[in-house]
């Protein structure tokens, strides 16, 4: 994992716990055969085609507020 693109990305999520969950259910999604939201000259891990996602605002997150 890029330190350069986890430190990005903290900044558009900035609590650690949220970004962490957010990153891995999107590599998940990667290994199982998802396309990559972003594009890239060369051979990117699933960890850091998630964080690109995450900078460049391919994918967010919400709250579910329980009922």
């Amino acid at each position: 994992m890029r330190e350069e693109y986890l430190k990005e990305a903290h900044k558009i999520i900035p609590d650690a716990n949220v970004l962490i969950n957010v990153v891995s259910r999107r590599v998940k999604q990667l290994r199982r055969g998802s396309r990559a939201l972003v594009e890239s000259l060369e051979k990117l891990s699933p960890e850091d085609i998630a964080l690109r996602e995450v900078i460049e605002g391919k994918i967010s997150y919400e709250f579910a507020v329980a009922k």
